[in-house]
């Protein structure tokens, strides 16, 4: 692939979502529904990678550009996850100073409201190809409600995620 059309599709992924996960349903439609480079299956080891290490939670994208392209394609991604904060940092400050006005308070919590719909919407065809036995649906259920009812760091849902599933690698 292009490396320049490789950045513009993460760049648009990564510009037009609010936070790090966010931009998975337009990375998902851009590169394993219609153009084909990824599976759904490398889109979750591009996530799993970018969530395993310090950083952004977006930072799955680096991962994603590996997948496609090798290192230049690390690049490429490493460039389209930076470069939107160089047009955010003033945008925020704008939109912040009149955070109280009604109706930037409306596009904000409307911008939430879809954010959350996006993220949704591209969750469920990555937990259809993750779930696969009752382990790993014993492994989802229990991490979601360790998130809902602690207030706990992900490190300790990615460790002990890890550490039973090794566990029962060893044991079958």
């Amino acid at each position: 692939m292009n490396l320049i059309l490789l950045y513009l599709l993460l760049l648009k992924a990564t510009a037009t979502s609010f936070s790090g996960l966010t931009s998975l349903p337009v990375v998902r439609h851009d590169f394993v529904d219609q153009r084909h480079l990824l599976t759904d299956r490398q889109l979750n080891a591009a996530v799993v990678a970018g969530r395993s290490v310090p950083g952004p939670n977006g930072l799955y994208v680096v991962s994603v550009g590996y997948f496609i392209a090798g290192i230049p394609g690390a690049w490429a991604g490493w460039l389209a996850l930076i470069s939107p904060a160089f047009v955010m940092i003033p945008l925020l400050r704008y939109v912040g100073a009149r955070a109280e006005r009604p109706a930037i308070r409306s596009a904000i919590q409307s911008l939430t409201l879809a954010a959350a719909g996006l993220i949704a919407s591209a969750t469920i065809p990555l937990a259809r190809d993750a779930l696969h036995g009752p382990l790993s649906i014993a492994i989802a259920a229990g991490s979601f409600v360790f998130m809902v009812f602690t207030e706990r760091d992900t490190l300790w849902i990615i460790g002990g995620s890890a550490l039973i599933g090794l566990l029962a690698g060893l044991l079958s």
